[in-house]
């Protein structure tokens, strides 16, 4: 079987040059000289030349598909940090690159992930580095995956490097997780409360509205309010729905491409009251977790420095990144360049010095990223029970108010009575 993936990966090779027909994967299986029963995969031109090149092999053909090209979910981080995973462990017991590879591919259940995986592994092993072949899908291993793989394949350590990759990996998205799952509560609550005041503004203030107009009477002035509000909502619903949509859709089409609002919504984001100081958190826990990992893979601090900014997700955080990094090359200490920026806390640049006097500076960093995930999630936990109070506050207020309006004037029409 590993010769019909040589010869399938030759005959892409030759296909390539020559450009041939569009190549395919096609799955096979056969019967060997000796009667055994065996399967593959090869990237061919088309059926007839797979089925040549097994008879080559001495391999008795009994079926030949072609693999789906389309179909399976899109590759989330998730995916990336599985095969991380997995590819570390496998290496690190002894099994061969390119077989690891086979497994980790054939264990996938993501299709997409597969071909990913079955891509980097042919390019492999047509003689391109691992992290060439990486870099070559930008979308799914960043800049510094790319750099990681490239320092543990020059050091001769590509599994030490790989394991350090999938810590980094895992306790990255261990935060991204726990910041979604604070605010995944109050977004379901907010979302529940624009529902239910949708159907009572469109279906129940109109029933009490006919229920008023036979009394004959003036109404309070909060029950006029909420009428008229009623009215303007069953009116021109389409346009209040059209205008929350849209105006969704360009506030975060523009927080995605535009730098400038990037920064101004990341630095909001850090002044926000209690979910400004969690973010913080996270996003200094990220920093210091990143450049922890690149600095210990032995890559120079200059440049360790360009894949940092990015990777703690905030704007604010990339351009004091970008100054620290200006400062280290002119020669200055990362200490005295990360304080000048004014957005590190103190424990972390104490922590920095320690680091750079006693030549740990990856293991202090780490140990400060340890501290501020702990932080994290002990702030996840609290939470949830302070945000209860407020969001019963604000429910009561919008709902209870609409409530009370809409009875006012049956309990003004009790009194007269």
């Amino acid at each position: 079987m590993a010769t019909a993936s040589a010869s399938g990966s030759s005959a892409s090779g030759a296909s390539r040059s020559a450009k041939g027909p569009k190549e395919s994967i096609f799955e096979w299986e056969g019967k060997d000289k000796n009667g055994k029963i065996v399967r593959g995969e090869m990237r061919a031109g088309g059926e007839a030349v797979v089925s040549a090149s097994l008879r080559r092999q001495g391999v008795l053909v009994t079926k030949i598909k072609k693999r789906r090209t389309s179909g399976g979910r899109s590759i989330k981080q998730k995916d990336i940090a599985i095969f991380t995973r997995q590819l570390a462990t496998m290496m690190k017991a002894g099994v061969p690159l390119l077989q690891s590879f086979d497994i980790v591919a054939r264990g996938s259940t993501n299709p997409r992930m597969t071909r990913l995986l079955n891509e980097i592994r042919n390019d492999v092993e047509t003689g391109t580095s691992l992290s060439s072949a990486f870099r070559k899908h930008p979308m799914h291993f960043d800049a510094l995956y790319c750099n990681l793989v490239e320092a543990g394949e020059a050091g001769g350590i590509l599994e030490a490097l790989l394991d350090r990759l999938a810590i980094y990996q895992e306790k990255t998205m261990a935060i991204k997780s726990k910041i979604k799952s604070a605010l995944m509560y109050p977004v379901a609550v907010i979302i529940v409360a624009f529902v239910v005041l949708t159907v009572i503004m469109i279906f129940v203030i109109p029933a009490f509205k006919e229920v008023f107009s036979s009394f004959g009477a003036d109404l309070p002035g909060p029950t006029l309010f909420v009428i008229a509000l009623s009215e303007f909502f069953v009116k021109w619903w389409w346009a209040v729905f059209s205008f929350i949509g849209g105006g969704l859709y360009f506030f975060f089409e523009s927080w995605k491409r535009s730098e400038r609002m990037q920064m101004v919504m990341d630095r909001l984001l850090l002044r926000f009251p209690v979910f400004g100081n969690l973010i913080e958190k996270s996003v200094i826990a990220r920093w210091t977790r990143t450049l922890s990992t690149m600095f210990a893979a032995g890559v120079p601090l200059v440049e360790a420095l360009d894949s940092v900014g990015g990777a703690s997700g905030n704007a604010v955080y990339a351009q004091a990144t970008e100054a620290i990094q200006r400062d280290v090359s002119t020669g200055s200490a990362l200490t005295t360049s990360m304080q000048t920026t004014g957005v590190f806390p103190t424990m972390v640049l104490q922590m920095a010095a320690i680091g750079e006097e006693s030549g740990s500076l990856d293991h202090m960093l780490g140990k400060a990223a340890e501290f501020y995930e702990d932080e994290v999630d002990e702030m996840v936990k609290g939470l949830s029970s302070l945000m209860e109070p407020f969001i019963i506050v604000i429910l009561g207020v919008l709902i209870g108010g609409i409530v009370v309006s809409m009875y006012l004037p049956i309990f003004k029409l009790g009194a007269v009575v």
